[in-house]
């Protein structure tokens, strides 16, 4: 499959990106270049590796969920803009 300018125009409508006219033809390249590398991938014979997340063994080390000491109130709010009644007080943005 070949890339053309107009599929990168259309990408970029959908990414709300503005593109000028040489990053159109700059990006155009690029992204051909790259689908046509993995077209190259997908030739490789991978049938015999077995499926995985990551190339390395990694296993998430858990502990105990356990109650402690936090941070008391005053401190956590004393260098904070603007507090009320023991709470952040931050600008609305919800209508």
């Amino acid at each position: 499959m070949k890339l053309n300018r107009k599929d990168v125009e259309h990408v970029a409508l959908l990414s709300r990106l503005e593109l000028s006219e040489t990053e159109l033809d700059k990006y155009t390249g690029q992204l051909d270049a790259i689908l046509e590398y993995i077209d190259v991938l997908n030739q490789v014979d991978t049938s015999a590796v077995e499926p995985m997340a990551h190339v390395l063994d990694i296993r998430n080390v858990m502990r105990a969920d356990e109650v402690q000491p936090s941070l008391p109130r005053e401190a956590a709010l004393q260098n904070a803009p603007d507090a009320e009644d023991g709470f952040f007080k931050v600008p609305k943005i919800v209508e």
